[in-house]
């Protein structure tokens, strides 16, 4: 698939007419460019984040300060990605807009926020060691709605279970 400039052009991952400002339970999953294990390592079936790893989970955490209306479910830092569980309450509940586009916030604002809060910070850290960072992430990121209860459970105890296949998971890597 080509754009109008004859350039490749990517496929949106997005699901086609949802609104993405919806209440609901969104599983995400974010990559590290070219599955670079900046974030830790397994050791041992453990996780050992590092400290670009703690900037991870800390901004993580904090999503919910900068956007009101969610709430975070289970999530796990890897080595080279970050699984987790957002919860969009029902916007009509008082929460805070979008004071620019008058607007509910997208999960992909979310998301997109998060990316930059964290590429912020490592890249502070990366500069007080005089080393060149490159890019953190890839471009985009994975989303799936999540539509029942069984797809629920299965997908939270994937996410915490995640780094006990470490060694058999697409995204491993020697670190």
């Amino acid at each position: 698939m080509y754009n109008i400039d004859n350039k490749p052009s990517r496929n949106s991952l997005r699901y086609r007419g949802y609104d993405y400002t919806r209440a609901g339970y969104y599983f995400i999953t974010i990559y590290c460019q070219d599955k670079i294990c900046r974030f830790g390592k397994i050791n041992n079936e453990q996780i050992e984040l590092n400290e670009f790893g703690n900037i991870a989970k800390n901004e993580w955490l904090k999503l919910p300060e900068r956007f009101e209306y969610i709430k975070l479910d289970v999530f796990v830092i890897m080595p080279n990605h970050l699984h987790g569980i957002i919860i969009i309450n029902d916007i009509n509940l008082g929460v805070k807009i979008n004071e620019t586009e008058n607007m509910p916030y997208r999960i992909g604002d979310i998301v997109g926020a998060y990316k930059s809060l964290v590429s912020n910070q490592c890249l502070k850290l990366y500069k007080t060691q005089n080393v060149i960072m490159g890019k953190l992430w890839q471009r985009n990121y994975w989303e799936h709605i999540i539509r029942n209860e069984d797809a629920y459970y299965e997908i939270g105890n994937y996410i915490l279970n995640n780094h006990l296949t470490w060694k058999e998971d697409k995204l491993y890597v020697i670190s």
